[in-house]
């Protein structure tokens, strides 16, 4: 990246990962940065693959996997992103007592998703206009996988694009589901529970899933890049 490592809020500024399934991390990249980051889209020396979402009934648009070895910009934000989030991680497996384990580096978790032949880069850009919109899902690539996802808004909301707001919508045991949006400006990030989250009950923690979407663009265009932090069988 072009600027010093990004810091994750305090503890409490993190709450609402442990309430709500997400965190909110505002002003992640510059809008120059942001301008840069899409750019690459239109560069297919840079992407493994391009998905056409229509196609697999996953919603409508487009987006592209980013291939190995990755721009620098998005493998600093992977590997750096990773770094801090990882004690929580820990502390979410604990909570829910799950076996899994995850090294401090995020060089060595990637040895261990290519170990269990998950070799494919997951990180990717993804391109709406209007019409378009992102069916609510979970990115699972395999057995192995890290329980937080980052995404972040490369256009600006109002100028670039109306409409199109992330969603999360949690499914808890024995309850009705609760639907989130999540508003970002240009260059914000929103920390996602990838599978689920621990939420606390009378007698400990629980899991409830989480899947998240993209709501219909309304006009213009909008860009957005996902970071995965484990790699695809």
């Amino acid at each position: 990246m072009d600027r010093a490592p990004f810091l994750m809020p305090s503890s409490k500024g993190m709450d609402s990962l442990w309430t709500q399934g997400f965190a909110h991390l505002p002003q992640l990249l510059t809008p120059n940065e942001c301008l840069e980051t899409r750019s690459l889209y239109t560069d297919a020396a840079h992407f493994r693959s391009r998905i056409d979402m229509k196609r697999y009934r996953f919603g409508q648009g487009e987006y592209q996997y980013f291939a190995y070895p990755l721009p620098d910009r998005i493998a600093a934000l992977r590997t750096r992103l990773y770094e801090q989030l990882v004690p929580i991680a820990r502390e979410w497996m604990s909570a829910l007592k799950l076996p899994t384990e995850f090294p401090d580096r995020h060089a060595d978790f990637i040895e261990t998703c290519h170990s269990a032949q998950q070799t494919r880069p997951t990180p990717l850009l993804l391109r709406y206009q209007a019409g378009d919109f992102n069916c609510l899902h979970q990115d699972l690539y395999g057995a192995i996988f890290f329980p937080f996802q980052v995404v972040i808004c490369l256009s600006e909301p109002g100028t670039e694009f109306t409409g199109g707001e992330l969603m999360l919508v949690e499914q808890r045991p024995r309850a009705q589901s609760v639907g989130r949006v999540i508003p970002l400006k240009q260059g914000d990030a929103a920390v996602i529970a990838t599978r689920y989250r621990p939420a606390q009950g009378t007698r400990g923690f629980y899991r409830t899933n989480i899947k998240h979407g993209v709501s219909t663009i309304l006009s213009g265009e909008r860009y957005t890049l996902g970071i995965i932090f484990h790699d695809a069988e």
